[in-house]
């Protein structure tokens, strides 16, 4: 177990890259698996949770080179698919939640795909059922053995196009659904599909490979079921969730920063939100500048009333921003309720800001009311753990700000999405160090 040690108080300064996102490297490296032919990715971030993805892949036989830092060539032409029913899989499968996303790409091009019931963050509730029920949809037969928690979906005879109404707009899900059907004999609707970036971006590199996906970018998706795909090359946006990171740290540690090539088009309410907490950020070109701050204030409602920020699927605001945001918050000048609908558990770190000084009231698992500062009362060093990527992050963010030296442990879970922190954030002015146990 590694930990950060982290002297708060210090400016930053400079230029920051983001790295490619999390979410869509997940998605894409997984539909390697529909095609014989070589795929090539580039912008991949070098992430613990994304490693161990490629490392499933490898397992179960696809031929991977890499071809520089963040690029690599994929190519799935003999696929062992007994690797699946081995206790190495149940094993290797069951670390990481990204891995239910090889399941429709398996179902859709070998007629069967199982995998052990994920793992991942700590942060509530997180359903499996949209994507076994789209499965289903599409004529796939479901199995899951209780005593070893292992899921498996079977078509012997291949699958069927359908519509299907998502019981959520889930992201994961669509993506998964939308790799089964591509392969599908005949057409798939898609109702109530998530239409995020990264399913865009999935959608995209699909149809550069002779895929028919058509309302890319709606809630309604029409795939036209084909023969076989193609190799192609494709390239990863850049992580918006690291992009909103960067914005954060800024503002709370009063700093000038330039964050490079951030996709303006793709960023969606993130720019929006921050402003309501009376950021200042510029676009310039497609990078985000933000001036360095001595304050910012909360914008309240035009009637007076209390801002509330919450998540709502896209274009409405990412749910994996709303923990840096509360912290954000807690130096603000003004008061805004945070309200977290997705996950129950997301919120419960905030007793860690609470010890270093912030004023937080917890109402429920899914709401908190945060009072700010105004930089009037810093927040004061502790020692604590990281409970998952997005805290873990939020609380480097509060540790940077902070008077004092702050140790944060478990550090692990902030590598799962976060890539080469110490030396990015070094090279800004940031004085941290990783220390390995």
């Amino acid at each position: 177990m590694a930990s950060f040690k982290i002297e708060g108080g210090h400016k930053l300064k400079g230029v920051i890259t983001p790295q490619g996102a999390k979410n869509e490297a997940l998605q894409v490296i997984c539909a390697v698996l529909l095609t014989p032919e070589k795929v090539v990715i580039n912008n991949i971030p070098d992430i613990i949770d994304v490693n161990k993805l490629i490392f499933i892949l490898g397992e179960l036989g696809v031929k991977i080179e890499r071809l520089g830092a963040n690029s690599y060539s994929f190519q799935s032409d003999e696929i062992n698919l007994e690797y699946l029913e081995s206790a190495d899989f149940k094993r290797d499968g069951s670390s990481l939640r990204g891995s239910i996303m090889i399941v429709g790409p398996l179902l859709a091009r070998f007629g069967k795909g199982y995998i052990p019931r994920p793992g991942g963050d700590k942060i509530g509730r997180r359903r499996l059922d949209t994507h076994f029920e789209g499965f289903i949809n599409l004529g796939a037969k479901f199995r899951y053995n209780k005593e070893e928690y292992f899921y498996g979906v079977e078509a012997e005879s291949g699958l069927t196009g359908s519509d299907m109404l998502l019981d959520e707009a889930s992201v994961t899900g669509t993506a998964n659904i939308i790799m089964a059907a591509v392969l599908a004999k005949g057409t798939t609707t898609i109702y109530n599909a998530a239409c995020e970036p990264y399913i865009q971006q999935l959608s995209k590199m699909l149809n550069s490979m002779g895929a028919k996906i058509s309302g890319v970018g709606s809630n309604l998706l029409t795939i036209e079921g084909v023969d076989s795909l193609k190799g192609c090359e494709h390239r990863i946006l850049p992580d918006m969730i690291e992009i909103g990171s960067w914005i954060g740290m800024a503002a709370m540690t009063k700093s000038e920063l330039t964050i490079k090539d951030v996709s303006w088009k793709d960023l969606g309410q993130i720019p929006n939100v921050f402003r309501k907490l009376g950021i200042n950020l510029e676009k310039r070109g497609d990078d985000i500048y933000i001036p360095e701050q001595e304050s910012y204030e909360i914008q309240n409602y035009i009637d007076g009333s209390v801002l509330t920020v919450a998540d709502a699927p896209w274009p409405g605001f990412t749910p994996d921003l709303l923990s840096i945001v509360l912290v954000v918050a807690t130096q603000a000048k003004g008061t805004v309720l945070i309200h977290q609908k997705m996950f129950e558990s997301r919120l419960f770190f905030v007793d860690k800001l609470i010890d270093m000084g912030a004023k937080v009231i917890l109402c429920d698992p899914h709401r908190a009311t945060v009072i700010g500062h105004n930089f009037e009362s810093q927040l004061k060093a502790t020692k604590m753990t990281s409970p998952d990527i997005r805290a873990g992050i939020s609380l480097l963010i509060a540790a940077l700000s902070a008077k004092g030296t702050s140790i944060i442990n478990n550090i692990e879970q902030i590598d799962r999405g976060y890539e080469r922190i110490v030396q990015r954030l070094t090279a800004i002015g940031a004085k941290i160090e990783r220390i390995e146990d």
